[in-house]
């Protein structure tokens, strides 16, 4: 088994690291700064200007194999050193989620017409985009459960229902909605399901609140929106109807290796974090670097990344020779391993940093709550371990006994 990166791979993580260096660490204060002194969810002019330097380095679109020529092990680690700052790298190099698996939706899914109204745009950074799926009424683990109905009517669907955790909408940038919901309840449990695209400005589409992640307010938004009798052309579905759960299933296996390996990013950072604060804060008469219960904590956190990171890395390397569905257990563990180890690694550090570790001061507070927040969307980690081991139940052995 070979772990060397490919000379693309190697060229390109070159680059990241440098433009990370050179422009995304010193953009982080700015960004703060700037949302600190106005709205919660307005834009801050710093992402342009980023978005215009991935762009001029070739830094655009890495995550998609067909604009890219990467595959999803050589985009891993790319999507590695993005989670060292994992509010705007991969926002500024078009590759942040929901829009990444939005985009690889319209482009497996979308028509023509779909692909030229609205792909192309999200591919250009010229408009974001939200996936409507989860819903405050039910247990939307299981995507059988969703509630709102989207009915025909003559040559346009008709869309009732209230969703929740929606991300992205309190940025005006997001101009579609991707929205699941039940075309036919009397049909099979797994055909009973849809997807249509939703433009923002659509009639009764109404956005209710923006809900916060252990009191932070993200930029970009996790709403609460509501659909009252929304109108949509039939042109609007995708694929056809009663494909929802397919295409739910068909988005997850590349994103998942996305939000895994953007968890390792995080957790290396906090280690760096924790590793400086060891070496340069004294107590006890010498560094914390000296005391073993420190040490620990530091070599119990580089066990636990590199553990996570080969098995991401083993996931997307399956995905590549056998795609998502001969990956499926393997999908499963690593959404629950990856934000699991983050949590821990982080937790680790805001206790070498005390007080510190949990102010807006360092990253360490904003980066627990978001890889605690991974533990469940894209469903908890209950639903992917229920996975694993029913796959692990079905596993023939080569000998009991």
């Amino acid at each position: 088994m070979d772990f060397s990166a490919s000379p693309r791979t190697a060229e390109l993580t070159d680059k990241v690291w440098n433009f990370m260096r050179e422009k995304v660490f010193p953009a982080e204060s700015v960004y703060r700064d700037w949302r600190a002194a106005n709205s919660a969810h307005a834009r801050p002019p710093i992402l342009e200007e980023l978005k215009e330097e991935a762009k001029r380095r070739g830094l655009w679109n890495l995550f998609l194999p067909q604009e890219s020529g990467l595959t999803n092990t050589e985009y891993a680690a790319i999507a590695e050193i993005t989670g060292w700052s994992p509010v705007i790298a991969p926002e500024v190099m078009n590759c942040n989620a929901p829009d990444t698996g939005n985009m690889e939706t319209l482009l497996m899914f979308g028509t023509d017409e779909q692909k030229t109204q609205w792909l192309e745009p999200l591919l250009a950074g010229e408009i974001r985009s939200a996936f409507a799926m989860t819903e405050p009424a039910v247990a939307s683990s299981d995507a059988r459960n969703i509630t709102t109905s989207i009915t025909r009517d003559g040559d346009e669907y008709v869309i009732n229902g209230r969703k929740w955790w929606i991300t992205g909408v309190a940025d005006e940038a997001c101009q579609i909605f991707i929205v699941m919901g039940k075309t036919d309840p009397d049909a099979a449990p797994h055909r009973q399901q849809s997807m249509v695209l939703v433009p923002r400005d659509t009639p009764g589409l109404e956005i209710v609140r923006h809900l916060p992640i252990f009191g932070y307010q993200d930029q970009h938004g996790h709403s609460e929106i509501v659909f009252e009798n929304v109108r949509v052309p039939v042109t609007n579905v995708l694929s056809a109807e009663g494909d929802g759960f397919m295409i739910a299933q068909a988005r997850l296996g590349p994103g998942r290796i996305h939000h895994a390996m953007r968890a390792v990013g995080m957790a290396e950072r906090a280690l760096a974090l924790m590793v400086d604060r060891a070496q340069n804060r004294e107590a006890f008469g010498g560094p914390l670097a000296e005391q073993g219960v420190v040490r620990d904590l530091i070599a119990q956190s580089r066990i636990e990344i590199d553990q996570a990171r080969l098995l991401v890395l083993h996931t997307a390397w399956l995905i590549d020779q056998h795609g998502a569905r001969g990956a499926a257990t393997e999908i499963a563990a690593i959404k629950v391993a990856a934000p699991n180890m983050a949590t821990r690694v982080i937790d680790r550090a805001i206790e070498v940093f005390g007080g510190g570790g949990v102010s807006d001061d360092y990253p360490l507070a904003y980066f627990y709550s978001w890889a605690r927040v991974l533990r469940i969307v894209d469903g908890p980690d209950a639903v992917h371990r229920r996975t694993v081991a029913r796959n692990e139940l079905r596993r023939e052995r080569p000998y009991v006994g």
